[in-house]
């Protein structure tokens, strides 16, 4: 039986070892259906061991490069009518399955990420591919998934900041609440904080030392 909504992740072997505090995390907190997305990691069972999968999608191509590029490719395969993508260093923090609500057809569902935007907005604000929320099949989806295929730009985040002109951000984004996306550069060198946050990214590399210092690694 289709479902109507799902979470996505998904990594290769170089993030794998982040799965079993992720979907510990996830499982504490919702029953939606989820997803993974195998960008080539190097035991796919004992992935498949840790949570009974909705499904598992083979993204192992290298058209795409880096992980982070095949998401927006991994995202245009989803089956469902409404899906969120969430990055594997997301720490969940209670049920997010309201976040469906939230989602604006045609458009990407993101949360802006307010550090990148007061360090680097020279071009509008920027948003944060850790969470991403859409319904269908938006073109503004399809039209990422193509444009990261032989980018420059350093990551998948880079290159939709680079693509769409302030303008285009209002038509093509649909800004999500702070709460669903709450960075790590936001609690740990711009001291912003919220009593209410769903979800902390813990970004970067010092995000994965804080992720290790939790699973005692």
């Amino acid at each position: 039986m289709k479902s109507e909504k799902v979470f996505i992740t998904g990594c290769d072997h170089t993030n794998e070892w982040m799965m079993p505090w992720f979907v510990e995390n996830y499982k504490k907190h919702n029953t939606a259906p989820l997803i993974f997305a195998d960008f080539g990691v190097s035991d796919l069972n004992k992935i498949k061991s840790l949570h009974n999968f909705y499904a598992l999608m083979n993204a192992q191509s290298n058209d795409e490069g880096k992980g982070w590029f095949k998401k927006p490719k991994v995202m245009c395969s989803s089956p469902s009518e409404k899906t969120v993508w969430l990055d594997t260093d997301c720490q969940v923090l209670t049920n997010i399955e309201d976040i469906f609500d939230l989602l604006e057809p045609n458009k990407l569902n993101m949360v802006e990420d307010k550090p990148w935007t007061a360090r680097r907005g020279t071009n509008g604000p920027w948003y944060n591919s850790g969470v991403v929320g859409f319904i269908g099949q938006p073109m503004i989806l399809k039209n990422w998934a193509e444009w990261v295929k032989n980018t420059t730009e350093s990551g998948d985040q880079e290159v939709l900041y680079a693509k769409l002109d302030m303008m285009q951000k209002l038509t093509y984004i649909n800004p999500l609440p702070n709460e669903y996306n709450w960075l790590r550069l936001q609690l740990e060198n711009d001291n912003q904080d919220s009593w209410n946050k769903k979800i902390i990214h813990w970004t970067g590399h010092k995000g994965k030392l804080k992720i290790k210092e939790m699973m005692n690694v």
